[in-house]
C-alpha cells in the first residue's frame, strides 16, 4: 500500500510580501507605556494598527478616549492621506469610551487603506490640531519583527 506524503516547503520572501505580513512592534508589549503601536499589518487589500493604551492615573476612573472620524495615515515625507474606514474597540468621536478604573488597558485596531508595498515610515495621525489626540510620527515599521508559525508553510507535492 503506498501512501502519499505532502511535504511542506517555507514560502519565498515575494509569497510572503503577496500576502502581507504582520510586523510586531519590538515594545509594543510594554505594558508600562501608556499607548503603543503592538503591530501593523499590511496586505494588499488595507492597513491594520493595533494599539495598547492604559487608561492615566490622573484622571478619576482613567478618564474616557474616543477616536475621530476623519484620522488617517500617511507615508513620512508624502502628503497623501489615506483616511480611517473602520475603528474597532474604540468609538467614533463624539463616543466615547469610559474607564473604569485607572490602569485599565483598551486594546483597539484601526483600518485604513492600503499602503503602497515600498512604505517603510507613516504617521498615524488622529487629528493635527491643538489638544491631547493620538497622534505618532515617523513610525519606522520596517525593522519590526515577524513571527513564524505553522500558516507560514504552504503544502507541495514535490
Amino acid at each position: 500500500m503506498e501512501t502519499e506524503i505532502e511535504k511542506t516547503r517555507e514560502k519565498t520572501i515575494q509569497e510572503k510580501q503577496q500576502e502581507g505580513i504582520v510586523l510586531y512592534n519590538p515594545v509594543g508589549t510594554n505594558y508600562k507605556a501608556s499607548h503603543a503601536i503592538k503591530c501593523i499589518e499590511c496586505t494588499d487589500e488595507y492597513t491594520r494598527i493595533d494599539f495598547i493604551y492604559r487608561a492615566p492615573s490622573y484622571y478619576i476612573n482613567g478618564g474616557w478616549v474616543q477616536m475621530e472620524r476623519n484620522s488617517f495615515i500617511r507615508p513620512v515625507g508624502s502628503e497623501t492621506k489615506y483616511k480611517l474606514i473602520q475603528a474597532i474597540h474604540i468609538p467614533i468621536a463624539p463616543t466615547k469610551h469610559y474607564f473604569s478604573r485607572c490602569g485599565e488597558y483598551l486594546r483597539y485596531t484601526l483600518l485604513f487603506p492600503a499602503l503602497p508595498k515600498s512604505t517603510r515610515k507613516i504617521d498615524i495621525i488622529e487629528k493635527e490640531a491643538p489638544g491631547t489626540y493620538f497622534n505618532f510620527y515617523n513610525i519606522d515599521f520596517s525593522t519590526w519583527m515577524t513571527i513564524p508559525h505553522a500558516g507560514d508553510q504552504v503544502m507541495s507535492n514535490n
